[in-house]
């Protein structure tokens, strides 16, 4: 079992920076792969960004690279994403996930946190 518990939300304007921090319990968190998703009202939970067990490969959305960085500190238990260029339309929950074969697709992974508020006003 792994628990994790998301942090770093709130409220921020257009343009502005946030970073998630993705804190994780129980079993070795290095044998994870990690994932950021994210859900708006009304609307399914979109894939963000992910990052290997050993933090060597990462992926994005398209909607967010080049905006987003993901990382992970495997010492500290702890997956991060860092946000600049923030836009309303990044209005969120977000949850980070952690599993053995996730990648892109929520359905594979097996842990989630409960996930963090990000709001962007305009």
């Amino acid at each position: 079992q792994v628990q994790l518990v998301e942090s770093g939300g709130g409220l921020v304007q257009a343009g502005g920076s946030l970073r998630l921090s993705c804190a994780a319990s129980g079993r070795t968190f290095s044998e994870y792969n990690v994932g950021w998703f994210r859900q708006a009202p009304g609307k399914e939970r979109d894939f963000v960004a992910v990052i290997s067990r050993s933090g060597s490969t990462t992926d994005y959305a398209d909607s967010v690279k080049g905006r987003f960085t993901i990382s992970r500190d495997n010492a500290k238990n702890t997956v991060y994403l860092q946000m600049t260029g923030l836009k309303p339309e990044d209005t969120a929950v977000y949850y980070c996930a952690a599993g053995n074969v996730g990648w892109t697709r929520p359905t594979r992974f097996d842990y989630w946190g409960q996930g963090t508020q990000v709001t962007v006003s305009s």
